[in-house]
């Protein structure tokens, strides 16, 4: 996980003890590792739907539709993740600024790319969000966070597969 940085936002703690057998030290980190996630999966989700609305050519309906599949998945991934973060004792990050801050994806591009780099871009990002989850999951196993074990491994395999699909549909 990166590391707190002077651009990466400050975790507020909610709660300052918990009794749930995670120590606090752990705890930070877990948010901390949980609040990267949540912005990567938001900036996927975002940019997966600005592709869904700008996809053009050949293969529109195709990608038109799994674009869809994708982003609503995406969509319904950010609450738990929030949810976890709160938890765990800590505020979620939720402004685009925090979010800028805390993602390791880029922006989309100002000018909608060809429907073949749309799907490149996704591939990256879906590979991206899931290696985020993997470097959590030491810390999260070692803190016996069995809820967040669940929910890295289950992120995990979802991105994984989707950047398959997506890979599937360049041929490679």
């Amino acid at each position: 996980m990166p590391k707190n940085t002077p651009t990466t936002p400050r975790l507020f703690a909610t709660s300052k003890k918990l009794g749930i057998g995670i120590s606090d030290k752990n705890r930070e980190a877990i948010a901390q590792g949980l609040s990267h996630l949540l912005a990567d999966t938001y900036t996927l989700y975002l940019t997966t739907h600005n592709f869904h609305w700008n996809v053009t050519g050949p293969m529109f309906n195709t990608l038109h539709q799994m674009f869809m599949t994708q982003y609503n998945e995406l969509w319904a991934a950010v609450d738990p993740i929030a949810e976890r973060i709160r938890a765990l004792g800590y505020s979620a990050p939720g402004s685009y600024a925090a979010f800028g801050q805390l993602t390791r994806l880029g922006d989309v591009p100002a000018e909608p790319p060809p429907a073949e780099d749309m799907i490149r871009i996704l591939v990256k990002g879906n590979e991206t969000v899931a290696a985020t989850a993997r470097e959590l999951l030491p810390l999260v196993e070692k803190a016996g966070d069995q809820p967040t074990t669940d929910l890295l491994s289950a992120r995990m395999d979802i991105h994984e597969k989707s950047a398959w699909m997506l890979r599937s549909m360049l041929g490679e």
